[in-house]
């Protein structure tokens, strides 16, 4: 009989645009010596490759068909798509405006399910960070958490990451954004029913991550 696979450690980080979760998982990672994923990073790549191409990415049929093609090299802090560097870009007004509807396209949700799956396969677990990892891809996982904060601090955060866009302009985003991820039909943004849920907007980094350290089963 073939080996069973090899027990894997995962930990998994939701939350809404601006709550902390790059800076929480990556640190995170970083601390327990796990590899750490950002997932929306892999949903903005898509959503750069269709408007490369000029792919309108309202057009399910043919974005899905991309996100099966697309060639996506992600590190701690960079992503790579198709060859080209768009880690700037990817968190840039034109990709964030229209990632939503990329995010809710139900075929490619599959298989970035399916991506992120084998990653931590491939890495023996890790840090998983997103909208969806403790409620879909790593429903079992050994620790989940759910960050979020204030919307002004969630705003001013988005607003110093995005240099040219207004803080109201952010502010009015992250509200669209908020109301169609987690109004979608596919993966909405939920909490985790075992979650531990963080407000980070008064908290340090150092302290949340030595938190969520001592919570480890």
């Amino acid at each position: 009989m073939p080996d069973a696979p090899a027990a894997i450690t995962v930990i998994a980080i939701d939350g809404p645009a601006g709550s902390g979760k790059s800076t929480v998982g990556r640190r995170l990672a970083r601390h327990l010596g796990l590899g750490y994923l950002d997932t929306g990073a892999m949903y903005r790549g898509v959503t750069f490759a269709a408007l490369r191409r000029g792919i309108d990415p309202a057009d399910a049929e043919v974005v899905a068909r991309l996100a099966g093609q697309v060639e996506l090299e992600l590190t701690d802090d960079a992503l790579v798509v198709d060859g080209v560097d768009a880690t700037i870009e990817i968190r840039g007004p034109e990709v964030t405006r229209a990632v939503s509807l990329v995010a809710a396209n139900p075929a490619v949700r599959e298989e970035l399910v399916r991506r992120q799956r084998a990653w931590a396969q491939a890495h023996g677990g890790g840090v998983l960070e997103g909208r969806d990892i403790g409620t879909v891809v790593f429903p079992d996982a050994a620790l989940k958490v759910y960050l979020t904060a204030s919307p002004e601090v969630r705003a001013q955060r988005r607003s110093q990451e995005v240099t040219d866009l207004d803080y109201q302009t952010v502010a009015a985003d992250l509200a669209r954004r908020d109301a169609l991820d987690q109004g979608r039909e596919t993966s909405p943004l939920a909490e985790a029913s075992d979650a531990i849920v963080v407000d980070t907007t008064d908290r340090g980094i150092d302290d949340i991550v030595a938190d969520l350290v001592r919570r480890l089963p």
